[in-house]
């Protein structure tokens, strides 16, 4: 990427998305890191070291693995598996928190902050600061740590340091927002390496910037494996990191372009993260964007089997997208995301993480509107997931 091609925008799309809300102790750092950030996307010596980190240490580019037996039990001609959970760490999270970690030591920080929710993101920013001699320190819901005790143990592994947020749902947003008050304190020796296309400006196209590797990827590979682009791209969709860097660098085909919400357990708010459908535009941990609220406009709770999608705003671009048409936005139940994960690992024996599955419930309605050949992006694996998997499937 040249750095007279690169444009860092503040708003996306319809309404007007994004932006920059952040107080003013927070305003110069996020005025340095874009800088950093153009100067980084500018420089070889810092796209060398970063290309070769993602060869040799992350392992891309990664698989796209043909799925026949699943193909051929929905009726497809062709599915693909874009296969993000062959990752150093297990999943897409990796290719922004190293890429961020390698930001961080250019400014000079020595020390990084970080959120997660389903555990991914706070692994991989553990694992890349270990390998860059960074300290490191997360925030995670008391619940999500629960649910994710595996992942809790691989930070600790690694050094890093976890800290429980106990407040509200004890789920992804408080841990954001303990970790954005966290760097608020530190900001002139702490970088703040988000998970999310989420926060504000510069921070939804930065996470975006770092994480289109898996489209560029993916498109390449459809092109010299299969000769030809699928009918339609699906991925699954919380934040919308794994959601843009897979369907953005197919926005200028002629293609389908499909990204899946957390539909929880039921319709009436609190009982979802679906933003696309029940949210409405606001403004939470810095952006504007489609959020759940209440009819008082307080950011409403929301539920889902999976951590890692169980957050009431959807990333502002990821939202224009879908508000521009670009990107059409379904919903998968927490029982459908179950069956979908069920599905694969009796197909093909690949067994998916539950955000990931999520995007598996729905190929049989892709099916059905007539399309042939798809591509999915498996975001990660689901060895974090595997004692929800033995408790809803009774194994």
């Amino acid at each position: 990427m040249h750095a007279t091609e690169f444009q860092l925008p503040t708003r996306f799309g319809t309404g007007a998305l994004g932006g920059c809300y952040a107080p003013e102790t927070l305003m110069q750092p996020l005025i340095d890191l874009e800088e950093a950030l153009r100067g980084a996307v500018s420089d070889p010596s810092f796209q060398g070291e970063l290309k070769a980190e993602l060869r040799h240490y992350v392992g891309r580019p990664t698989a796209l693995t043909p799925a026949p037996r699943l193909a051929a039990k929905l009726g497809f001609r062709n599915v693909f598996l874009k296969r993000e959970d062959l990752t150093h760490t297990g999943a897409h999270k990796i290719n922004n928190a190293l890429a961020q970690a390698l930001l961080a030591r250019r400014m000079g920080k020595e020390e990084v902050i970080a959120e997660t929710g389903a555990g991914q993101h706070g692994v991989a920013s553990a694992a890349a600061c270990a390998r860059l001699g960074l300290k490191c320190t997360v925030y995670m819901g008391v619940v999500d740590m629960a649910r994710q005790a595996p992942n809790v143990a691989r930070m600790k592994l690694f050094g890093a340091e976890v800290v429980t947020v106990e407040a509200g749902q004890g789920t992804l947003k408080e841990a954001v927002n303990e970790a954005l008050r966290a760097w608020a304190g530190r900001c002139d020796k702490a970088h703040y390496i988000l998970g999310s296309a989420l926060g504000p400006h510069p921070f939804p196209t930065l996470v975006r910037t770092f994480q289109v590797v898996i489209g560029e990827e993916a498109r390449a590979q459809s092109l010299e494996q299969h000769g030809a682009l699928p009918d339609a791209v699906i991925a699954c969709a919380g934040g919308g990191s794994n959601g843009l860097g897979l369907l953005v660098p197919f926005l200028g085909d002629a293609l389908q372009r499909f990204a899946v919400e957390a539909g929880g357990h039921g319709s009436a708010l609190g009982e979802h993260a679906a933003r696309l459908d029940g949210g409405r535009l606001g403004v939470l941990h810095g952006c504007k964007t489609l959020l759940l609220q209440d009819e008082h406009g307080h950011t409403a709770e929301t539920a889902s089997i999976s951590a890692g999608l169980d957050y009431p705003a959807l990333g502002p671009e990821l939202a224009a997208l879908a508000m521009d048409g670009q990107v059409r936005v379904l919903r998968a139940s927490d029982e459908e995301a179950l069956a979908g994960a069920r599905l694969l690992c009796e197909t093909e024996g690949i067994l998916p993480a539950l955000e990931s599955s999520h995007a598996l419930a729905r190929l049989p309605d892709l099916a059905r509107m007539g399309f042939s050949s798809v591509l999915l992006g498996l975001s990660g694996r689901g060895d974090k997931d595997l004692s929800t998997y033995q408790s809803k499937l009774g194994l």
